[in-house]
């Protein structure tokens, strides 16, 4: 993938309090304080992919809060990104995207204590992100063990349906309810799966599920039907609405990955690339039901997807 070819020519960080530098296939990066407190730092921004002007900013707000989670850490406080055409500033629209921003940081229980802002023709808000986290706690993408069991904590929808949206294809109900996956802070399952000792995590974005599935470096079997999307999502599939994105994910992952019987569509769906997605966590069998039991109560309750293997990833239909 691009990203990859790019993060190839960053040096390997030297400074051995850099824990999770640029060169891992991490969500964030982590960097050594004391003995006891490592702190954890992200960024994120894109453009509008929703046209409430304030669930954009609600979006926005928890996909950047996500990374963090996805390493098992607290987000502290935000520094807000945004491009906004000068002309537009008198329409009211930038207020109404940074307070549904600001608004659901402050469910989080994260302040924005600044940010930076430029004249910029497309809109974009996203903000950094800085949390803290135990060293020995951190959760990273590695670590995974064979006989792991894989869940995801978000439904699959939010490449599919906003390349509807923009066609003006989407029906409404099935946009209020991508909203609302998009929206939801992954703060429960973060601490679900700190409570279970979950081997590796990440969070399913712009990769799609396989894409950050490869991320973890291990192989897998995966249960294509147990892999949740919301209502009316396979019919886009079916109707081949998918972002370029998804298109470029799913020929990235050839020749890694076994489709099994899966239609084109069924294989797209599982590369469709998300914004701000469920996490992808792996839990020893032994752990699992506890963290099954701490989700039950989610909007969105874990689902089993699958289990780690030292084979490459294979999916049932």
């Amino acid at each position: 993938m691009e990203l990859g070819q790019v993060l190839r020519a960053l040096p390997a960080a030297s400074d051995p309090r850099v824990l999770v530098g640029a060169t891992a296939a991490d969500d964030a990066a982590v960097y050594l304080l004391t003995p006891d407190r490592a702190l954890v730092a992200t960024v994120d921004f894109f453009t509008p992919i929703v046209d409430d002007p304030a669930a954009f900013g609600a979006i926005a707000a928890a996909n950047s809060l996500s990374d963090v989670y996805a390493m098992g850490a607290t987000p502290l406080f935000a520094l807000s990104l945004i491009g906004f055409p000068r002309q537009l500033l008198g329409s009211g629209l930038l207020e109404q995207i940074v307070a549904g921003g600001a608004a659901k940081l402050a469910e989080a229980g994260v302040p924005v204590v600044g940010g930076h802002s430029i004249d910029d023709a497309e809109p974009k808000i996203g903000y950094a992100v800085t949390g803290e986290v135990h060293p020995d706690h951190v959760v990273s993408s590695a670590g995974a063990q064979p006989g792991d069991l894989l869940y995801l904590t978000k439904p699959l929808c939010s490449g599919l349906v906003t390349t509807a949206i923009k066609r003006g294809l989407c029906p409404p109900e099935l946009e209020r309810q991508a909203i609302a996956v998009m929206s939801h802070l992954n703060r429960q399952a973060s601490a679900a799966m700190l409570a279970a000792g979950a081997s590796a995590a990440t969070d399913v974005t712009g990769f799609g599920l396989l894409g950050h599935l490869a991320n973890l470096r291990t192989g897998a079997e995966i249960d294509a039907a147990s892999v949740p999307v919301l209502p009316g999502v396979r019919q886009l599939a079916a109707d081949g609405l998918f972002p370029d994105g998804t298109r470029r994910n799913y020929e990235a992952l050839q020749g890694q990955v076994d489709w099994g019987a899966l239609t084109e569509p069924e294989r797209l769906l599982m590369c469709d690339a998300q914004t701000s997605g469920g996490l992808l966590v792996a839990i020893g069998p032994a752990r699992a039901a506890g963290f099954e039991a701490a989700m039950a109560g989610s909007p969105y309750p874990a689902a089993r997807i699958g289990v780690v293997s030292d084979a490459p990833i294979r999916l049932r239909a």
